[in-house]
């Protein structure tokens, strides 16, 4: 056949497009846009995801903290032992 894998089947009409690497810029604009982007995201979600997040860790605490008090033996009930 002689064709290579990813070439093996001729697709008509079909157009792709492509950017040579080199003429490509790996971080334009990183801090002037990409920085207050990431801030004015994380300011617009913060208030939505944070209080759920806190509330569970509060309530996986507490269950924790009062599993370990309910594990633990009684010493009242141990005091006439000898």
């Amino acid at each position: 056949m002689g064709l290579k894998f990813g070439n093996l089947e001729r697709m008509r009409h079909v157009i792709t497009y492509s950017l040579s690497p080199f003429e490509q810029r790996a971080f334009p604009n990183y801090f002037s846009k990409g920085l207050p982007n990431v801030w004015r995201r994380f300011r617009a979600q913060v208030f939505i995801v944070a209080p759920p997040l806190l509330v569970g860790y509060l309530i996986y605490d507490w269950g924790t903290d009062e599993f370990e008090r309910l594990k633990r033996k009684n010493p009242a009930d141990y005091e006439n032992d000898e």
